[in-house]
């Protein structure tokens, strides 16, 4: 596969589980805000990669990634000890299900992520295409502590009546101890946020988690209407299947 080797230009912890970190971008390197790349290390030369969504934006000129810290992670165990000037080789064929292509042109448009399931949804919240596309964007980011609302501050200050953001913690005291999914299904979020009930046929919906959201997500919207995006046509919900989020094994 096509990997170059890039180098770190910057990292920042979040968390004890969670960091991310910015890289220099391969020439003439293309893809579309919410895909993923797989990037990597090579330790005893040997080359150790995983799936990571690109965090900036396509026409930045740099690369941004979030990752989680696994301890016995073969690539994250290492990854979490990398500094600025470090080399990292990345994969310049970029792809993903979680680009504006996937759903169809919308009223609001929910983007549900757990943990560094948010890495993708940040590419498209700092997009002006996003909101031409839709009319509302509403983030909902679910983590186990507060420190994991990883870009808190930087969403915070991006909203506005075209962007919602509802952070939710559910292993500390915070002002929504929840889980994101669970606010969507019993109609809590849309109460919350004095939005209508989510409808399929005008709204939009973004997965990008934990497998067990992802699945129970998927089963509610397909049991109440939606249609998820395939080989047979755009739909009204996508999800990202291929990104290996809390897994490093």
């Amino acid at each position: 596969m096509p990997y170059t080797e890039q180098q770190v230009t910057s990292v920042r912890k979040w968390s004890d589980k969670t960091f991310s970190l910015t890289t220099t971008r391969p020439e003439n390197f293309q893809f579309k805000n919410g895909e993923f790349v797989t990037l990597g290390l090579r330790p005893e030369g040997k080359l150790i990669a995983r799936a990571y969504s690109i965090v900036s934006t396509n026409d930045a000129d740099h690369l941004e990634f979030l990752s989680i810290h696994v301890p016995d992670g073969p690539l994250t165990s290492r990854l979490v000890h990398i500094s600025e000037g470090d080399g990292i080789w990345i994969n310049t064929k970029a792809t993903g299900s979680l680009t504006l292509d996937y759903v169809r042109p919308g009223r609001n448009l929910y983007l549900l992520a757990t943990g560094t399931g948010l890495a993708p949804f940040m590419s498209l919240i700092r997009a002006p295409e996003t909101y031409s596309q839709h009319e509302r964007v509403i983030l909902v980011h679910t983590v186990r502590t507060v420190p994991e609302l990883a870009y808190r501050h930087e969403i915070e200050a991006l909203c506005d009546d075209k962007l919602r953001y509802v952070p939710t913690v559910t292993q500390e005291p915070f002002e929504v101890c929840r889980r994101g999914a669970d606010l969507f299904r019993s109609g809590e979020l849309s109460e919350m946020l004095g939005l209508p009930v989510p409808d399929p046929e005008h709204d939009r919906v973004m997965l990008c988690g934990n497998p067990h959201m992802n699945e129970e997500m998927t089963d509610h919207l397909e049991a109440n209407g939606w249609v998820m995006t395939n080989y047979k046509g755009v739909g009204n919900f996508t999800v990202e299947k291929a990104f290996v989020l809390a897994k490093d094994d």
